[in-house]
């Protein structure tokens, strides 16, 4: 179970790790944001450096909260849950945080209960 933590605004952190091609894992912390609704995965064009990840799809518009971006598409691999999950990432420039986007939950279970401080995020058993 991926054991999660509120922010000071009340974002939603959890930790994972970006698996680099070369196959280095890199602990982070990442920012669930269901408001990026049609991405898996957001991180900064210089955290691609060490990861080495291959692009996809170059320069896809997209709009976001602060407009309209280009953004390229690297295949990335992800640690979640204990689960490796290979997923496709969006690079950009502007992207301040490592953002989880909302199709995470197409797969994982949230349980969120701020007053009692529970946040998880965990896998959910495909039927």
């Amino acid at each position: 179970m991926g054991v999660g933590s509120f922010g000071d605004n009340g974002e939603l952190y959890f930790k994972i790790q970006l698996v680099a091609a070369n196959g280095e894992e890199f602990p982070i912390e990442a920012l669930l944001d269901t408001g990026f609704t049609d991405g898996w995965l957001a991180i900064n064009t210089q955290d691609l450096d060490a990861l080495g990840w291959a692009l996809l799809t170059a320069q896809v518009e997209m709009t976001t909260a602060r407009g309209n971006a280009r953004l390229d598409i690297h295949e990335g691999k992800v640690i979640i849950d204990g689960t490796e999950v290979i997923i496709p990432v969006h690079v950009g420039d502007d992207i301040p945080d490592t953002i989880m986007g909302s199709l995470w939950l197409d797969i994982m279970q949230l349980v969120v209960n701020k007053p009692k401080g529970i946040l998880t995020l965990e896998m959910v058993e495909s039927d």
